[in-house]
Parts: structure tokens; sequence; C-alpha cells
């Protein structure tokens, strides 16, 4: 399986939000960031702590990517 973050990363273009900022507000390691930085797959977990303090649907956080 292939997953994108893009969406997230524009996602927080979007709202003038750091990586670093959101990693504060949601207890994201650093680690975890970087496994979203290379396309790697993370827990449900921290899907919803993205999603409950962004306030969006996952899809606006991650695609999948087929191909």
């Amino acid at each position: 399986m292939a997953f994108s973050y893009k969406p997230l990363w524009k996602l927080l273009i979007d709202r003038d939000m750091t990586k670093k900022q959101l990693m504060q507000v949601t207890g994201i390691s650093k680690s975890t960031m970087d496994k979203m930085a290379r396309g790697e797959q993370v827990s449900m977990d921290i899907m919803d702590r993205i999603c409950s303090c962004l306030g969006c649907n996952i899809e606006c956080v991650i695609e999948h990517i087929t191909r």
C-alpha cells in the first residue's frame, strides 16, 4: 500500500501552521512526523489526533495512491 500525506501538508499551509506546531498541539513525536514525510504508515490514533486537532476528515489528511 502506498499513502501520501500531501493533503495534510497543503492543509497546514492553508492554515498557516507549521509541522512543529502540529506536533506540539497533537503530541506527535518527531519520529512519527519523519515517517509521514517519507510516506510511511502511522497508526489510526495519530490520524485521529490530527483530524481532531484540525477539525477535518481523514481524506483531508491522507490519500491512497494506487500503483
